[in-house]
């Protein structure tokens, strides 16, 4: 009868530890300094890279254009074991530098979004939908 009721405590506490998990998380989105992923460098300043040469794991499709990530610096040094978290182990992929992310794309790719040009999808048409009031709290 113990043992059962060990049992019992066992498994209930190892259902009760993946739900106290996830009550914390984290999003960070592009854009923002701590965001590792793809990121369009169109009409930004040239990239500062960490390689000169892009690097690619696996042949894909011949044609697609290069591209830019931004990753934690191991990632990038050991790319073989990363590539698959990222999607790109079939990609010519360049690594822009850490510091040209923060100083250079995080900044303008706030500004551009901060004006409501479209650039990030939502509209800013100040129909009572206008996406920074309801930022700062004004839920209409």
């Amino acid at each position: 009868m113990n043992l059962n009721l060990l049992l019992l405590a066992v498994v209930l506490a190892g259902a009760a530890a993946p739900a106290k998990a996830s009550d914390v998380g984290v999003s960070v989105t592009l854009g923002q300094p701590g965001f590792y992923g793809r990121i369009d460098v169109g009409d930004y300043p040239r990239p500062q890279l960490l390689y000169s040469q892009p690097r690619m794991i696996q042949r894909g499709p011949s044609g697609r254009p290069p591209v830019y990530m931004h990753v934690p610096p191991g990632h990038a040094r050991n790319w073989r074991r990363h590539c698959a978290t990222y999607d790109a182990c079939d990609e010519r992929v360049y690594f822009v530098r850490d510091r040209w992310y923060n100083d250079q794309y995080v900044p303008r790719y706030q500004e551009r979004n901060r004006r409501g040009d479209g650039q990030d999808g939502h509209r800013d048409d100040h129909r009572g939908n206008d996406r920074r009031s309801y930022d700062r709290g004004d839920r209409r």
